[in-house]
């Protein structure tokens, strides 16, 4: 399994790319390295690539392909994020979208497509370089689409299939076609290996894509398309306040989350990826920080036909830098000024113990808790997302059946529209289905979007 880190530059955060500095970049890899990590995800800004519709800067992509460079220098891959989007509270689109100009971002034909060439463009740019783990179509694209965003960009879920599909085969256009997926944690080829694996393509989605109902971007969305199931894992969401910070409803919730994107994968060897987690401090008290990483890394590695976990995030954000929601301050494994935080070491021991232990195939949980997709008359069963939910009665049933197994993994989860289909459960190594009892506990949560929490 895969050990990374997304990249927070340690001087000026994402603004950084304005006034792009290889020596500071270097200084950020080498300290990601130290840990152990055998991969990074960075964040381009979309408006510096791309500030006019039919303007991408070619120096500013040029800066990219030099950090993936750098990065392998250090010996990391690179995951490679497309969108951005939206980071940390703020948002980045460019101006050719919004105010005078605002169009729907996921469905004005010419702003699809102009989109699909910046996409294309970057991947391009990073094509040919060995250290390439993969290009993201961006980071939780999804908030655009609905509430609670302040000025969502409206679609529906059909529209969402469609753009998404747009954006991967931009990016398999940038990156040339044929390529197999990069899916193991071998340390990348040398540069001019004829048989190097090719980059992965994903789509990342934030939580609500698994817990809103309501969000046009579901469960499909992430399990359809690209090259592995992506999940991001932001306790804040309810887990913690519900079970405590170091309760198990929190340190097993990238595992719960791995598990439930697995139900949704048509292949059941597709990889599954917890692209994002970390521990945000106004819900996890930063001397509960060491114990939560690594009680919520040793849980994922329980689960099946994980790429790895790349952690939320190398370096705290600079307290010069204002107006940032105040858990977004202090979510690195690393200072601003470059000091290892005990997160940090409890996640370096973990990277290193993980790399030089011997690779033994562990056989996914038999057993699979049963997730009621449909109504018992095949029709899609409205509510779905909100049982899988922190307080749903799903996630309940999920975490007592994991607290209880004699080996503490957690179960698999398997669709109701699936369950009747034995070629795929013996595929997944599941030989038990249990249904959620009648009496699963439920408690109805309210919770602030990250944006604005303090």
């Amino acid at each position: 399994m895969r050990f990374g880190v997304n990249h927070t530059p340690s001087v000026g955060w994402f603004h950084s790319w304005l006034d792009f500095s290889p020596s500071d970049t270097a200084r950020d890899m080498e300290q990601i390295a130290s840990l152990g990590a055998d991969h990074v995800r960075i964040f381009p800004l979309w408006p510096v690539v791309q500030p006019n519709r039919t303007l991408i800067r070619q120096s500013a992509l040029r800066d990219v392909a030099t950090v993936v460079d750098i990065a392998g220098s250090f010996g990391l891959d690179v995951n490679v994020d497309a969108l951005q989007g939206h980071l940390s509270s703020f948002d980045f689109v460019p101006s050719w979208l919004e105010s005078w100009h605002r169009r729907n971002m996921f469905t004005d034909p010419d702003v699809v497509a102009s989109t699909a060439a910046y996409v294309e463009a970057l991947a391009a740019i990073v094509a040919d370089k060995p250290n390439l783990l993969g290009i993201t179509v961006g980071n939780e694209v999804n908030q655009f689409a609905h509430a609670p965003h302040p000025a969502p960009h409206d679609t529906t879920a059909e529209q969402g299939h469609a753009w998404a599909a747009a954006m991967v085969a931009a990016a398999r256009r940038g990156l040339g076609d044929g390529l197999e997926a990069r899916r193991d944690s071998a340390p990348s080829p040398a540069s001019g290996t004829a048989s190097r694996p090719g980059p992965l393509v994903t789509v990342a989605q934030y939580d609500a894509a698994w817990y809103d109902d309501a969000q046009p971007f579901g469960p499909e969305h992430a399990a359809d398309h690209g090259d592995a199931t992506v999940t991001h894992s932001w306790v804040f969401n309810g887990s913690a306040a519900l079970h405590g910070a170091l309760g198990p409803g929190s340190v097993r919730h990238g595992e719960y989350l791995l598990q439930l994107a697995a139900a949704w994968n048509r292949d059941p060897a597709r990889p599954n990826w917890l692209q994002e987690v970390g521990a945000p401090t106004n819900v996890v008290d930063p001397a509960d920080a060491a114990s939560f990483t690594e009680q919520t890394i040793r849980h994922v590695l329980d689960a099946q036909h994980v790429l790895g976990v790349t952690w939320w995030c190398s370096h705290d954000v600079s307290r010069s830098l204002a107006d940032f929601p105040e858990l977004e301050y202090d979510l690195g494994l690393f200072t601003n000024d470059g000091r290892l935080k005990p997160a940090g070491e409890a996640f370096a021991a973990l990277a290193r113990s993980a790399r030089d232990a011997t690779a033994t195939p562990v056989a996914p949980p038999s057993t699979a808790l049963v997730l009621d997709d449909v109504r018992p008359d095949g029709a899609p069963r409205h509510g779905v997302r909100a049982d899988s939910a922190p307080g749903g009665r799903f996630a309940a049933a999920w975490l007592a059946l994991a607290e209880g197994a004699p080996d503490r993994r957690g179960p698999q989860v398997v669709l109701r529209s699936r369950v009747g289909d034995d070629a795929l459960l013996a595929a997944r190594g599941i030989t038990r289905c249990i249904e959620v009892p009648d009496d699963a506990a439920t408690a109805l949560l309210s919770v602030a979007h990250p944006a604005t929490m303090a």
